[in-house]
């Protein structure tokens, strides 16, 4: 079977948006190549686990790979990918160079490909993240989330994610009920249940999300514990919530608040990450307005992350 590899330059910023772009129309994978991951400062504290090639990334800007297989509807779909991507710049998204290039792959060289991007990675100082063909031989104190990322956005090395990951690790507490809005791939969910939430609802728009999330669910024994949906941000869910985690950006994010706050229990904690540093005070001021309390203000690579509470 031949596989179409599509290639995005863009920016940091446009990142999350044209993943998410990409996995809607049915990419079985997305690999997100961004040249700040060759300094692994971000990473230096809980320690690197495996060499990065410098030359398979871009002097500049962000490229992500999508892999789609070939058939009928693929010309039709790659114009259809070409125009959401460049509408991103209507909500203020500077996607940047904007290039797309179509590479034919072979199966076999796809499947060893896409491999050589994941492995284990500690990402906050319990929770390390592991692909499902990987064998990791874990340390005292720390907690696996095993994943397979082939099918969703979020498996933890984007900064947005490690954000989120380490200040639901701050804030959580020994059965809280978690509410994981834009659960993506469920690496967040998952690391709620590892860390002792006494039960996560996790929520997606897209069939795919819910469906990987289910996967990851299923592959860490997870099922009682998680409850996963397809649900439209927060909208008619009314679940109280010691936590609420939501890594989207900063646009959907302004009208998930109302619905946070009317979802979390007194003294509960809001996270929110995804936001590019230009919007960090739009998003800060909405959920003061509301009520919110800013605990914490995290940044990693102009991304922004706030730790908010409900007093």
């Amino acid at each position: 079977m031949s596989w179409n590899e599509l290639v995005v330059h863009t920016t940091n910023e446009a990142t999350e948006a044209i993943a998410n772009i990409l996995n809607d129309f049915g990419a079985n994978g997305v690999v997100i190549e961004d040249p700040n991951d060759l300094t692994i400062e971000k990473r230096a504290q809980y320690g690197e686990l495996y060499e990065l090639d410098p030359t398979k990334y871009p002097k500049e800007g962000i490229r992500i790979k999508a892999y789609f297989i070939h058939n009928d509807e693929w010309k039709a779909k790659k114009e259809a990918i070409q125009l959401q991507i460049t509408a991103l710049e209507q909500h203020g998204i500077n996607i940047g160079a904007n290039t797309i290039d179509v590479n034919t792959v072979v199966e076999e060289d796809w499947e060893n490909e896409w491999k050589k991007y994941f492995k284990p990675m500690k990402v906050s100082d319990k929770i390390v993240i592991v692909p499902s063909w990987e064998n990791y031989e874990h340390q005292p104190g720390e907690k696996i989330i095993k994943m397979d990322p082939g099918m969703a956005f979020g498996t933890g090395t984007h900064p947005t994610t490690m954000l989120s990951l380490q200040a639901v690790e701050s804030v959580i507490n020994q059965d809280d009920i978690v509410l994981d809005v834009g659960s993506g791939s469920g690496v967040l969910s998952i690391a709620a249940v590892l860390l002792g939430a006494k039960h996560v609802y996790s929520y997606d728009l897209d069939e795919v999300a819910v469906s990987s999330t289910k996967v990851n669910r299923d592959m860490n024994n997870f099922e009682q514990l998680m409850t996963v949906k397809q649900n439209d941000l927060l909208k008619n869910i009314h679940q109280p919530a010691n936590l609420i985690v939501s890594n989207i950006l900063a646009d959907i994010l302004l009208l998930v608040i109302d619905d946070a706050w009317n979802n979390l229990l007194p003294n509960g904690y809001f996270i929110t990450s995804g936001i590019i540093e230009d919007k960090a005070d739009l998003v800060q001021t909405k959920m003061e307005e509301r009520g919110f309390i800013i605990v914490e203000k995290s940044e990693q690579e102009r991304w922004i992350s706030f730790i908010a509470q409900k007093k």
